[in-house]
């Protein structure tokens, strides 16, 4: 394929504040400056300013997943138009409701159409399987291509891990966290969005343990989402208002962890999460839930610990076992560097989507 005549669409859902919107906002500006031109669909919650800076157009449609018939009707004028009106030659979505709009509307035909999976399903197979079934597949990581391939019979799946850049070193000092530090506190943090799947509360549960072992402990949540208030509920029923800093949705994670001591990742499900490997990318390193591609980012006991999902005492346990032995948490942080670079850094995941897109 000739990149430079290529004019390439990028369809996401939305409210989007996370790892699909980074992977997406890397490969505008991976292909920006070698194909002809790059739109992005998606919802309100995408960084438009982002793409604006980037002089790439952002068209606005409703949620993919709201089954109301007006809004099916909107979805399908919308990226039909779109296709047509802005001569795309390649269609790359990055949800599975993006890529069913694409088969059903046929928007396949005479284009190249990829699809990225950015998390595991057990649900809704023949959806599915019609919705990816004229698509190149990419899966963000090995337990992704897995499911992909035993759960829906696909083959032929790319694996490309999701990346960060790696951190200039410039820290923004963030005042509550250099004066707790000062103070002697070790700070535990946990971001992502406040929803189910990221299993905030079993992180709320295992404060009051760490503290009993560990007193001089503070946490910091990084994140928003709809569970918002109901975890600050939570926290305050539990008597740790106190204990706990809520920064909100900030878009300087790696600023912020690499002002803290250790990082919790305590989802329920994932595909390839971007927390671990932010960590990483600082010199971090995370108690984690053993959750699908988390698995493929940690090695247990040597650049991280894994728990079980929901098994608040693990949590504990191991947060403090890193507290109380610096020598531990060094060892473990020095090999989560090195990992980074070896596996997850931005320029092998450019390197490999280039490659990816010239070889179609």
């Amino acid at each position: 394929m000739i990149l430079k005549n290529q004019n390439i669409l990028f369809i996401c859902r939305a409210p989007i504040h996370g790892g699909t919107e980074n992977v997406i906002l890397q490969l505008c500006e991976i292909f920006k400056s070698r194909v002809n031109k790059i739109v992005v669909c998606g919802g309100s919650g995408f960084d438009k300013q982002v793409l604006s800076d980037m002089n790439i157009r952002f068209i606005l449609i409703p949620d993919l997943t709201d089954k109301h018939p007006a809004t099916i009707k909107t979805i399908c004028q919308t990226l039909k138009s779109t296709v047509i009106n802005e001569n795309i030659t390649i269609i790359h979505t990055h949800h599975r409701m993006a890529a069913f709009y694409v088969s059903l509307l046929g928007l396949y035909n005479n284009r190249v159409f990829i699809n990225t999976s950015h998390n595991v399903f057990y649900d809704k197979v023949k959806l599915t399987r019609f919705s990816y079934n004229h698509a190149h597949l990419i899966a963000c990581g090995e337990m992704v291509k897995k499911n992909l391939e035993n759960e829906f019979g696909f083959h032929n799946v790319t694996t490309i891990h999701n990346a960060v850049k790696e951190f200039d070193g410039k820290v923004t000092v963030i005042p509550e966290l250099n004066q707790l530090h000062s103070d002697g506190y070790f700070l535990i943090g946990n971001v992502g969005r406040l929803t189910k799947q990221k299993g905030i509360e079993y992180f709320i549960d295992a404060m009051p343990m760490i503290l009993k072992q560990h007193p001089m402990t503070r946490f910091i949540i990084i994140g928003d989402g709809e569970l918002a208030e109901t975890l600050k509920k939570r926290a305050t029923d539990r008597g740790l208002s106190d204990a706990i800093i809520w920064l909100g949705f900030r878009k300087d994670v790696q600023n912020i962890m690499s002002q803290l001591d250790l990082i919790v990742l305590s989802s329920l499900w994932e595909g390839l999460p971007l927390t671990p490997i932010e960590a990483f990318s600082v010199g971090k390193t995370i108690v984690a839930t053993a959750a699908d591609g988390t698995m493929e980012i940690i090695d247990d006991d040597v650049n991280g610990y894994l728990v079980p999902p929901k098994d608040v005492d693990a949590i504990a346990i191991k947060c403090v076992a890193l507290a109380e032995n610096r020598e531990k948490l060094e060892q473990f942080e020095k090999a989560a560097q090195e990992k980074f670079q070896k596996e997850f850094s931005f320029e092998m995941f450019r390197d490999r989507f280039i490659k990816y897109y010239e070889e179609l």
